[in-house]
Parts: structure tokens; sequence; C-alpha cells
């Protein structure tokens, strides 16, 4: 039996135009929460269970606090940063580039999925991405290979 079988897949059509986050990890085993805002170029992986995602994200959102917000920009990004409160890094998509995504928050001390419990861990194993986590700009398309694409202009802060 997969471990999605009689899960709830989520479709393209579902996320497009709309706020869908979804997690991903690197081979380091670091944890990563990606805002895709509405643009449907996330893993084919990550849309394989409603249920085992929600999971995550609940699982996440219930963990204390680990560290204080580290918003790479600061100013409105300090919004996105309870994910990275927890241990995640946090992703957010840029618009008008498909499957492009910026670094906004970094945590100091990296959520591992080792940590998980193992039907997460399980979870993340087909969403582990071939970029290391804390690159500024990644590029991920809909297999889940991902490449760090260029910080193009960019203030350094």
């Amino acid at each position: 039996m997969s471990l999605t079988e009689g899960h709830t897949i989520i479709t393209r059509v579902e996320i497009t135009g709309v706020e869908f986050d979804w997690f991903a990890a690197d081979a380091a085993g670091r944890i990563a929460q990606f805002m895709a805002a509405g643009d449907p170029h996330v893993p084919a992986a990550a849309l394989a269970s409603e249920e085992l995602l929600e999971a995550l994200h609940v699982w996440i959102d219930t963990r204390p606090e680990r560290e204080e917000a580290n918003a790479l920009a600061g100013g409105f990004d300090e919004h996105l940063t309870p994910p990275q409160r927890r241990g995640a890094y946090v992703y957010d998509h840029v618009p008008g580039e498909p499957g492009v995504y910026r670094l906004v928050a970094a945590p100091r001390q990296p959520l591992h999925v080792s940590e998980l419990p193992e039907h997460l861990q399980s979870y993340l194993a087909g969403l582990t991405l071939p970029v290391a986590l804390g690159t500024l700009r990644l590029w991920i398309d809909e297999e889940g290979g991902a490449e760090e694409r260029p910080d193009e202009g960019a203030a350094e802060g």
C-alpha cells in the first residue's frame, strides 16, 4: 500500500490563484515551508495527500517557538516568520516567475526531518529537493527538481 493510497489528491486547478503552502526538505534533512501564492507550479508530491499536508502543517504550527524572528529583508516579511521561529525555512513565491521562490526567513536552529513523526518523515521523503535550503532564490519544477536562481536585483541587508 502506498503512503498516499486512500488520501485526497489536491489538483492544480484548486491551488491556482489562491494561497497554498507546501513543504519540502533538503538532503541534509532541513525543512522548509513554501508559500505558492496562487502559482500552481508546485511538485506533484506536494499535491499527493491533502491529509498528510495538513497533518504536517498542524504539527509544525503547534511546535513551541525555538527562536526570534529572522526575516532576511525585515519589514513586510516579518509576518511570514512563524514557521521559521519553529525551525523551518520560509520561502515565498516570486510574482510573475512560475516555480520561483525567494527565501524570506531562515532558522538559526533548523528543524530536522528526524524530529517528525514517522508518517510525516515518509511524506517528506518524496519531497526532498536536490538543493540546499537557505539558498536565496530557488526554481522548483512540478517533478520536484530544483535549482538555484540568481538573486536578481535584491538588496543585501
